[in-house]
């Protein structure tokens, strides 16, 4: 059967709170009834007095143990006594404290109630009870040692345990900066490499050609490749920074909605661009939210490229009044889908930033590019846009187009 949680809460509390002070407690008033009787007189006084101390124990182990000594003197009880001693062996393991409540106790057991009583003479009984005072001091505080040495036997495996994680997270940070280090160098050994030559060898053809239209072409593409290097280099420095992109921030200067057109003019693409009115410039986290809006505009192209050669592009970004949600954020549009420039123009402050990347069907008589994919380029900008707190849709359009539409959030990077 299972337990309910209120159910599960009741029983912990009766095992870990309750019992630990009720059982020694109880313990002890049998332990008085069974040896001076139910009638009430001195004996039995002191005895239930010596087992109800027994519940401030843990707080005052020192001033209990010596309460419940009359308990043992005049009513002959052991439990109450010995409890005590096992607490305060436990908590306050004094060496000096613990000899001296020892012999009070060994005291206590062998004089006996009255004083009168005590017959000198008689040797064999006398140390017999000696014996039996001094084992039974000696048993509670042997216990109570053992239990703390193990409470501090446990407390140190944890710690230790704790330790061994601690070391196995650096040493993991370790083999990830020196992974890092290698990527680096493979990245800056082969691709600044291959994108070097091709960087010279489009400046050559723009040297030696006399085609207008080649030059342009073979300057684009060494304007490409120059930007592709600088991004290279910033992307090497991340990788080789400990302390990842925190400390590497400023090796290169990051795109942002100003270099869009410029994007746009080198894709070799029809495409219509669509601006509203973005009012986001002074808000928290603006170029994080910009520059997750210019790499989504990228990707989105470079599959055009791939997966429509030919078909026409409209790129829109608008300012969007966003609206957090337990599912993602929602925007809040008028009938046509189109807010950014009425909230603009009504004085409405924007709060998040949408871009929308729209094509129609490829065009059949236009050459598929031979490029490689890996298919992670959706994946990468939906989880972008989520650690934004921002959601990205990818889709089939009816026309036989694609559009890819992601909203974030201001003040989230």
């Amino acid at each position: 059967m299972r337990r309910t949680p209120a159910r599960a809460a009741w029983v912990r509390w009766l095992r870990y709170k309750v019992a630990p002070l009720a059982v020694p407690v109880l313990l002890a008033i049998a332990d008085a009834m069974l040896v001076n009787g139910v009638d009430l007189d001195l004996e039995v006084g002191v005895s239930m007095g010596a087992a109800a101390a027994l519940l401030v124990r843990r707080r005052f182990p020192l001033l209990v143990f010596l309460f419940t000594l009359p308990g043992l003197y005049i009513g002959y009880i052991w439990f109450a006594p010995m409890i005590a001693l096992y607490t305060l062996a436990a908590r306050r393991p004094g060496r000096a404290r613990l000899v001296g409540c020892a012999l009070l106790l060994i005291a206590a057991h062998f004089l006996p109630y009255p004083i009168s009583d005590f017959e000198l003479t008689a040797y064999r009984e006398n140390t017999l009870v000696l014996i039996d005072a001094s084992v039974t001091s000696a048993a509670p505080i042997a216990l109570g040692l053992l239990v703390r040495t193990r409470r501090e036997l446990a407390s140190r495996v944890a710690d230790l345990t704790r330790s061994l994680r601690r070391e196995d997270r650096l040493l993991a940070d370790r083999v990830k900066t020196t992974e890092r280090a290698r990527l680096a160098r493979e990245m800056h050994d082969v691709v600044a490499h291959q994108v070097s030559l091709i960087s010279l060898q489009a400046g050559a053809v723009q040297v030696s050609t006399d085609d207008a239209e080649a030059r342009a072409g073979a300057r684009t593409i060494r304007e490409l490749s120059v930007r592709t290097l600088e991004e290279l280099r910033h992307m090497v420095g991340v990788l080789r920074a400990d302390g990842g992109e925190a400390e590497a921030r400023d090796l290169a200067p990051q795109p942002d909605l100003e270099e869009l057109p410029r994007l746009i003019e080198m894709s070799a693409l029809d495409v219509t661009y669509e601006r509203g009115a973005v009012a986001g410039g002074g808000a928290n986290g603006a170029k994080t939210v910009e520059r997750a809006a210019f790499r989504t505009v990228q990707e989105a192209l470079t599959n055009i490229r791939k997966h429509a050669p030919g078909a026409r592009v409209r790129v829109r970004v608008d300012p969007v009044d966003t609206v957090r949600g337990a599912d993602g954020i929602h925007g809040a549009e008028g009938p046509d889908g189109a807010n950014g420039v009425e909230a603009a123009e009504e004085g409405r402050a924007a709060h998040g930033l949408r871009v929308e990347i729209r094509n129609g069907p490829p065009d059949a008589t236009a050459p598929v590019p031979a490029l490689p994919g890996g298919g992670h380029g959706l994946v990468g900008l939906r989880e972008r846009a989520q650690s934004l707190g921002g959601t990205l849709e990818a889709r089939r359009t009816s026309d036989g187009g694609f559009v890819v539409r992601a909203e974030f959030p201001y003040g989230a990077g």
